[in-house]
């Protein structure tokens, strides 16, 4: 089946999940697009257009995958001085030209900025979102209004508010308040229940039949008012036609004033800058790991956004609150944002009444939960176990984005990580010589098997991130990878984070994603994500094993294999082989052998040259102790060098009968006689059938080698059996 098709049959498979997720999103935009509107002096439905317009388009035509787009919180108080100073209709097209900038980014590219924000960074602005979340809207939950001017003192607020509602005496704000604490309830333990029938429905859409059912049963059953107090029930949805007859006419009169593009350029900072945290954000929560084309995203938001502005709405946006309730849901593609938008649609044509049965504590328990889910414990807890110094800089972006606002704080976050950055390598210079570098190299290997290979030089953060993820994209999902950091000084946790997301994707979709040469660089936590830094130092000093060394110990468990990671000096084995004359042996490491050591697989440092021209080499070999006595030889693939190496003077040993053979390879040695003897057709038919490697005679022993660079685990296990079949050939 292609792959077309397998995408159609996914999209159709997935579709009740994604239909399903967007009703409970739009059941969370409603309120919210009602009551942000609100907040910046525009009419109420004004954020339920941005939604619906912004939820169409951007499913269409945008690049990310689980998303929701509508009017966003960090715009509320730049629309508020844009419809103070301007008006309402020139306010309006201050949003249409905001789009029109949006749009100019996605053209000009400028989606690569969203890769310049470090991990702890972004996920110190995720618990701060869900701060924000579960601060403001915890007091609406049990029904107690309040405004304040700071997302903290909300936070402080709720112990007094809890013993407020505790107290209350008004018949309408005890079931106000029981409505968002059962609803809460709901969502905490929904997961324990284990009834397979009950489970069928998901918590969110359990709390609105509840609340619907509630209703009706105090008006048809009892015969009595809904008992929750008129004011924590949703309300403010306009009719259809009084919609369409607010359709606002642009007004230009304020196109030439500093006001109006003041208002425009602020509009599209921060829409452009939230959009683009809250897509990389919301790509983290993603569990396929997918990777959002940003730039797409920003044309997308930015078309939407003039289509709002036109039609009487906000400045469509990429919403992380939504778009957290969107993945805990299940979203699993761009519909679920499609279909929060035709909900919208469809609340306001058809159900309006039915939308004004739900209590608005309900709604907020969902919200609750999720900023809880934002800024749990358990982030904590990861962000720790990753590396002490990301805690600082989670909690420097955390406390500066409570405090003064999601820009700052993410800005604070990014110099926060560059002076830990800087004080963890003790150089200023190993940043500012190569942030600006071009440190990728890939190229594509060919064999019997095509990989492609990336080196990574000098130091990789999240400042030039950027370009190895370039190379990375351009890769099939379904292809062979190899990165190598051994040329690396520095990887940082954002690297190591979004290398560990290219491994599951490429598992995935049936690629294979390896990473070599971290062997020799130095975490302060066993955390996968953890920095590492190029030691420099005779010993190798480490908390862990790489996951390559991990891979390596498994596999020599799984075949009964011995396995060291330890650095050997001492490897007088290698000394008569003439590969090495020419080079000084630094260490061999991670050795895999047989208990016996007969054929051993080991990573290799050595150098060659001197001064100026030294070069430090690491590459994987194998070693193979023989049991008798064979001639001394070596053996490569034909290629321009061996048949310039002919005109040098060195003879080229052709095997009788062995036509295919002596013109597929370069065989040299002294013995011409022996060694003509010694191939013979059991051994040259080996080396027919089997990939290509170096493999190097001294008398007594074989050394076998491939390519230039350390092997990946796939290219370890080829290696091995590759010597282990050799050896009985040879024997």
């Amino acid at each position: 089946m292609s792959q077309k098709k397998n995408n159609i049959n996914a999209f159709f498979k997935t579709l009740p999940k994604n239909m399903f997720s967007g009703f409970v999103v739009s059941l969370i935009a409603l309120p919210l697009g009602l009551g942000l509107a609100m907040a910046s002096d525009a009419p109420p439905i004004a954020g339920i257009i941005a939604a619906i317009v912004g939820g169409i388009m951007v499913s269409v035509l945008g690049g990310s995958h689980v998303t929701i787009v509508g009017p966003g919180n960090g715009l509320v108080g730049v629309l508020l001085v844009a419809i103070t100073t301007l008006g309402l209709e020139s306010a309006y097209m201050a949003i249409i030209f905001s789009g029109v900038f949006l749009m100019l980014l996605g053209f000009l590219r400028m989606g690569a900025l969203a890769n310049f924000f470090p991990s702890s960074a972004i996920q110190g602005m995720l618990a701060a979102i869900g701060l924000i979340i579960l601060g403001k809207q915890f007091h609406i939950m049990i029904a107690h209004k309040i405004k304040r001017d700071d997302t903290i003192d909300y936070l402080f607020e709720i112990p007094f508010t809890i013993n407020d509602a505790i107290h209350y005496e008004n018949k309408g704000l005890i079931y106000a308040a029981l409505a968002g604490v059962l609803s809460l309830a709901i969502m905490l333990f929904y997961s324990k229940i284990r009834n397979k029938y009950l489970q069928l429905i998901p918590a969110p859409m359990w709390i609105v039949i509840l609340s619907i059912g509630f209703s009706y049963y105090f008006e048809m059953g009892l015969h009595e008012p809904n008992p929750i107090a008129p004011q924590y029930m949703i309300s403010g949805i306009p009719s259809i036609q009084n919609i369409i007859a607010d359709i606002p006419i642009p007004n230009f009169s304020a196109i030439g004033s500093f006001s109006f593009w003041g208002s425009v350029l602020g509009l599209t900072l921060i829409a452009s800058i939230e959009s683009l945290l809250s897509i990389k954000a919301v790509d983290k929560l993603d569990p396929e790991k997918r990777r959002s084309n940003v730039n797409k995203d920003l044309k997308a938001l930015g078309l939407a956004t003039i289509g709002s502005g036109f039609l009487g709405g906000l400045n469509v946006v990429t919403v992380i609150a939504r778009s957290s309730v969107n993945v805990n849901n299940g979203a699993t593609n761009r519909s679920a944002n499609f279909f929060h938008a035709l909900f919208l649609v469809l609340f306001i044509v058809l159900f309006s009444t039915q939308l004004t049965r739900i209590p608005l504590p309900a709604l907020m328990a969902i919200l609750v939960y999720t900023g809880y889910k934002l800024a749990s414990p358990k982030v904590i807890t990861k962000i720790f176990s990753i590396g002490k110094e990301q805690l600082i800089i989670f909690f420097v972006t955390l406390i500066v984005t409570l405090k003064i606002g999601l820009i700052t704080g993410i800005i604070a976050g990014v110099i926060t990580t560059l002076i830990i950055h800087i004080v963890l390598n003790k150089s200023v210079g190993l940043f500012l010589r190569n942030v600006l570098k071009p440190n990728v190299l890939m190229y594509r290997e060919t064999g019997n098997q095509n990989t492609f290979y990336v080196s990574v030089k000098h130091f990789c953060s999240f400042l030039n991130y950027y370009k190895l993820k370039k190379h990375l994209d351009a890769v099939p999902e379904n292809q062979d990878v190899i990165v190598d950091f051994s040329m690396c000084e520095f990887v940082d946790d954002t690297v190591m984070e979004n290398i560990n997301s290219y491994q599951e994707l490429f598992a995935k979709r049936g690629g294979h994603f390896d990473v070599i040469g971290l062997d020799m660089h130095d975490t302060d936590s066993k955390h996968p994500f953890a920095s590492r830094r190029l030691l420099q130092v005779p010993k190798i000093i480490k908390n862990s094993l790489t996951r390559r060394q991990k891979s390596i110990a498994s596999l020599a468990k799984n075949y009964n294999l011995s396995y060291t990671s330890e650095k050997q000096k001492n490897v007088p084995f290698l000394n008569s082989f003439q590969f090495f004359d020419t080079k000084h042996i630094n260490h061999i490491y991670n050795e895999l052998s047989h208990e016996d050591k007969a054929i051993k697989l080991f990573d290799i440092e050595f150098s060659e040259g001197e001064f100026i021209a030294k070069e430090v080499i690491r590459k994987t070999m194998l070693h193979i102790d023989l049991n008798q006595t064979i001639p001394k030889f070596t053996l490569d693939k034909e290629g321009f060098l061996e048949k310039v190496s002919a005109f040098a003077g060195f003879k080229d040993i052709n095997i009788e009968n062995q036509d295919d053979f002596s013109d597929r390879f370069y065989l040299l040695g002294d013995n011409k006689k022996e060694i003509s003897a010694f191939f013979n057709s059991d051994i040259t038919h080996f080396f027919e059938s089997n990939p290509y490697y170096h493999v190097e005679s001294n008398g007594n022993a074989l050394l076998v080698f491939g390519k230039e660079r350390l092997a990946g685990l796939k290219e370890i296990k080829a290696l091995f059996d590759f010597g282990k079949r050799l050896n009985d050939v040879v024997s």
